[in-house]
């Protein structure tokens, strides 16, 4: 595997773990601390925060650039998050079921990738790590009212195409 595929790997991961970050940020301001569903979200923004700061040190050390999208990604995240939230918290629990069902592929894909070449132990380390908690984020979400959101076959489809082109646009800009 190239370095540079690996670092888009880096690139694009720490950008999905920012924009993690600004979901919650998003439905914890407008949930506040006593919404159905607040500790839940909370302990998942700690993991996610937990899991970009990973990211950001191995950006650093290995010189990778992030991506140029940040900006773009910090608004659009809150406004997901907070957006969701304010159609309720099954609408919350929608949009981390709906994300965190893309991060899983995406992820193992990559793990794919990565255990195929044997490039990287390290990084597929902490990836594989990730992807746990993407999947018990995604299971909560779902055990917590995700499928009663209104609308929630339209909403999380267009939820897990935006993820998807968030993915595609980082991996690259």
């Amino acid at each position: 595997m190239e370095r540079d595929e690996l670092h888009r790997m880096i690139r694009v991961d720490q950008a999905g773990e920012f924009g993690a970050t600004r979901i919650y940020q998003g439905q914890l301001a407008v949930m506040g601390d006593r919404g159905p569903h607040s500790a839940e979200i909370r302990h998942m923004a700690e993991q996610e925060a937990d899991h970009r700061a990973k990211f950001d040190a191995l950006l650093v050390r290995r010189g990778v650039r992030p991506t140029a999208l940040h900006p773009f990604w910090s608004a659009a995240g809150y406004a997901l998050g907070a957006g969701t939230a304010l159609l309720g918290p099954e609408a919350a629990m929608a949009c981390t079921a709906a994300i965190e069902t893309e991060i899983d592929k995406h992820y193992s894909d990559q793990l794919d990738q990565l255990e195929a070449s044997g490039a990287d132990p390290e990084l597929a380390e902490m990836i594989a790590a990730f992807r746990e908690d993407e999947r018990e984020h995604r299971d909560a979400a779902l055990a917590n009212g995700a499928e009663r959101a209104p609308a929630y076959p339209l909403l999380s489809g267009a939820i897990r195409l935006g993820c998807r082109l968030a993915i595609r646009l980082s991996e690259r800009i």
